[in-house]
C-alpha cells in the first residue's frame, strides 16, 4: 500500500491529495482526524490489549463475570473509536497465568506497546512474565481490581519494571491516553526527515537517531529541490497564493511575487515529501541555503504543519525529532521558538517569525494570521500567527539521545512588536523564570505545543528510556 492509499483508506476518505494534477489541501481546507498524522503512513500503531483476570479470584468478588467485565471495557473502547482510529489491537486476549501468556509471546515482542487491563487478584505472576518481555507496558487498574498495585509499585523501581507505568483510576479515558506514548514511539520508528542543506548535515546525529528511535534523516540537495520547484505548475502556485492571501487578516510587507514564490516552494515541499515518503522537512534557511532557494521556506513549513506533517526551521534536527514526539502524543504541531525572559513577571516570551496556524491540530480551525516579512532580514513572506491567550502550553527539546528537557506554562499575551520575531507568545511559567535561565542548555530553540503534556512526556520518556528534566523547577 502506498502513502496515498494508506491515507485514503485509514482516514476514511481523501484528506490529503498528494501529487496528481492539483496539489490541493491548503490552509483552511484540511480535514484530518486530530490524532492521525501521515507519520503513520506505513502501518497503524500496533497495541496488545490484554485483560488480566482469573475466575473465582475472591477479590474483587468471587462471583465476578469476567466475560461481562471484558465486554464493559470493549464498550468503553468503542467510545474512543475516533481517538484510536490509527490503532490496531493486534493481540486482544483475556489471560490470567504465565501459561496462558506463553503462546502470545512472539506476537507481543513485535508490538509498539502493551495495554494490560487489571481485572482481578492473583494475576501478579502473569504480570511479571509480561514485563519480562521488555516492551513498553501500561497497566490500567481501576479501584477494587486487586492488590497487585502494591507489588507493581515496587517493580517499577527495579529493572523488571523499567518500561512499565501503572494508572490507578476510574477515569476510563486514560485507556486511550495510555496509548499516546506508544503512538509517539511508532511515529518515530516510521518517520523520515528531509534536511535541505549544503553544509550543516551532521554525520553522527542521524546515525544516533536511527539507532535509538529508528527515524531516518536524509540530506536533500539544492538541485533536487530546484527540480521539484520548477515542476510545480504556476497555476497551482497562484491558487495557493490566493488562498494564503485571502485567509490572512492583513498582508503587510510581502509583495504578491514574494508570496507566489513562497507558495510555489510550499507545494514543492509537499511534492518532494510525497516522493520521498517523508513526514518532516527542515532547511538551513539562514546558513548554507540562504538566498539559494527561490524563497524563504516559512509558508511551506507552516503549510506542512497545518497538514499534520512537519516543517522545522534552520536545519534544527533535534527540533524535528521533538516535533515528531509531540505530534505523536497530541496530534498537534509544534511552534519552533526561542525565549526571552522577564524575571519581574516570571514569564518567557517565545518568539520566531514562522508561526503555525493550526496549533489545535489539522482538523481544527486556523488561528488568525498576517503575512509579514522575516523581521531580522526584512524580506521574504511568513505567517505571523496570533495564538490563543489563556492556552496552556508545553515547551520541549530532545536534548540528546538520553535526555528530554521541558517546561510548562500559560499564554498571557501575544505581543506584536517591531522587535524580535513576528510570531510571539508570552508564557507565565509554572516554574521559575530565573531557574529556567540559569540551567538553559541544549541549544536556544524549543518546540512549543498546546496543552500541559507533563504526564504524556513522562510516560514517553520512561518507555523510550530517556531522562526527563523540568527546566523551570
Amino acid at each position: 500500500m502506498n502513502r496515498r492509499q494508506f491515507i485514503q483508506t485509514s482516514l476514511g476518505g481523501t484528506i490529503l491529495y498528494l501529487g496528481g494534477p492539483r496539489l490541493a489541501a491548503s490552509v483552511g481546507e484540511c480535514a484530518v482526524p486530530k490524532l492521525i498524522s501521515p507519520g503513520c503512513r506505513r502501518s497503524k500503531v500496533k497495541v496488545a490489549r490484554l485483560y488480566l483476570g482469573i475466575p473465582n479470584a475472591h477479590y474483587p468478588n468471587p462471583t465476578m463475570d469476567l466475560a461481562a467485565e471484558v465486554k464493559a471495557y470493549q464498550d468503553r473502547f468503542a467510545g474512543f473509536k475516533d481517538e484510536l482510529a490509527d490503532v490496531d489491537f493486534v493481540v486482544d486476549e483475556l489471560i490470567g497465568s504465565p501459561e496462558q501468556l506463553a503462546p502470545l509471546k512472539d506476537r507481543l515482542r513485535n508490538v509498539d506497546g502493551i495495554l494490560a487491563i487489571h481485572l482481578t487478584l492473583r494475576t501478579l505472576p502473569a504480570m511479571k512474565e509480561l514485563l519480562a518481555l521488555g516492551r513498553p507496558t501500561m497497566v490500567f487498574s481501576a479501584p477494587y481490581s486487586g492488590h497487585e498495585w502494591f507489588y507493581l509499585s515496587e517493580l517499577r523501581r527495579h529493572e523488571l519494571g523499567r518500561k512499565m507505568e501503572c494508572v490507578l483510576t476510574t477515569d476510563y479515558h486514560e485507556l486511550a491516553a495510555a496509548i499516546r506514548p506508544f503512538r509517539a514511539l511508532h511515529h518515530l520508528q516510521e518517520a523520515k526527515v528531509l534536511n535541505l542543506a549544503a553544509a550543516c548535515h551532521p554525520e553522527g546525529y542521524p546515525k544516533d537517531v536511527k539507532a535509538k528511535f529508528g527515524t531516518e534523516i536524509t540530506l536533500v540537495s539544492l538541485d533536487r529541490m530546484l527540480d521539484v520547484y520548477n515542476s510545480v505548475p504556476d497555476a497551482d502556485a497562484r491558487a495557493e497564493t490566493e488562498r494564503w492571501t485571502k485567509n490572512a487578516t492583513a498582508v503587510v510587507e510581502p509583495s504578491a511575487e514574494e508570496i507566489f514564490k513562497s507558495c510555489k516552494l510550499a507545494l514543492a515541499f509537499q511534492k518532494l515529501m510525497d516522493e520521498e515518503k517523508a513526514t518532516v522537512m527542515t532547511a538551513d534557511c539562514y546558513g548554507s541555503m540562504y538566498h539559494r532557494t527561490p524563497a524563504y521556506p516559512c509558508i511551506g513549513f507552516a503549510r506542512l504543519n497545518d497538514l499534520g506533517l512537519g516543517g522545522v526551521c534552520q536545519s534544527d534536527l533535534p527540533c524535528a525529532m521533538t516535533h515528531i514526539i509531540l505530534q505523536g502524543l497530541t496530534g498537534r504541531p509544534g511552534f519552533v521558538c526561542n525565549p526571552t525572559f522577564d524575571f519581574s513577571t516570571n514569564t518567557t516570551t517565545l518568539i520566531h517569525c514562522l508561526g503555525c496556524t493550526k496549533m489545535d491540530g489539522p482538523d481544527k480551525p486556523a488561528a488568525p494570521y498576517k503575512l509579514r516579512s522575516v523581521m531580522e532580514r526584512q524580506e521574504g513572506a511568513v505567517p505571523q500567527v496570533r495564538m490563543r491567550i489563556g492556552q496552556r502550553v508545553t515547551q520541549a527539546i530532545l536534548a540528546d539521545m538520553s535526555t528530554l528537557r521541558y517546561f510548562t506554562g500559560q499564554i498571557t499575551d501575544v505581543p506584536e512588536t517591531e522587535r524580535g520575531c513576528r510570531t510571539q507568545i508570552t508564557v507565565k511559567l509554572d516554574g521559575n523564570a530565573e531557574r529556567l535561565w540559569q540551567g538553559y542548555s541544549a541549544g536556544i530553540h524549543r518546540v512549543s505545543c498546546y496543552g500541559d503534556l507533563s504526564q504524556d512526556l513522562a510516560r514517553f520518556c520512561r518507555f523510550a528510556e530517556l531522562n526527563i528534566v523540568n527546566e523551570a523547577m
